[in-house]
């Protein structure tokens, strides 16, 4: 079976109707729910899911415990990636030897949860962000919206 590890901006996109990118990505979420995939997620991504869920702005803004259900209800399906100290000092090294600074550590950390969970794909909306962390991630990478 498919494992495929889900950055925060496609399940954003697949668990806001309002997202431009709902239709595209909803799907994913479908297969990993029909378990015709297996659904996998960063810990990093769950703190960052909540964190942008709670800032978005909607019409009508979802409230603290809305995006907490939001959450539950749609990752109980996923298997989280936890990553350990020496998953982080690998990054470290990986991000300081391409010279990747400031924000990119985060792109790395979810990266790193990918090739820990030994996944067949890391499933995003911004490719770049992970293509220029090395060709062992980058052929990971898959845009569906492509």
């Amino acid at each position: 079976m498919m494992k495929v590890l889900f950055d925060t901006n496609v399940l954003v996109a697949a668990t806001i109707e309002a997202h431009p990118n709902h239709a595209i990505t909803l799907p994913w979420i479908q297969k990993v729910r029909n378990k015709s995939i297996q659904g996998y997620i960063s810990t990093h991504s769950i703190a960052e899911l909540y964190a942008v869920m709670t800032r978005l702005p909607l019409a009508q803004p979802l409230n603290s415990q809305q995006v907490h259900d939001v959450i539950v209800n749609n990752l109980e399906s996923f298997h989280p990636v936890d990553l350990e100290s020496s998953d982080y000092l690998e990054i470290i090294r990986n991000v300081a030897k391409l010279n990747i600074t400031g924000g990119g550590i985060y792109d790395a950390i979810i990266a790193q949860a990918a090739l820990k969970a030994n996944v067949d794909i890391l499933l995003t909306m911004n490719s770049k962000h992970f293509t220029r962390l090395g060709e062992h991630i980058s052929r990971l990478v898959t845009d569906p919206s492509v």
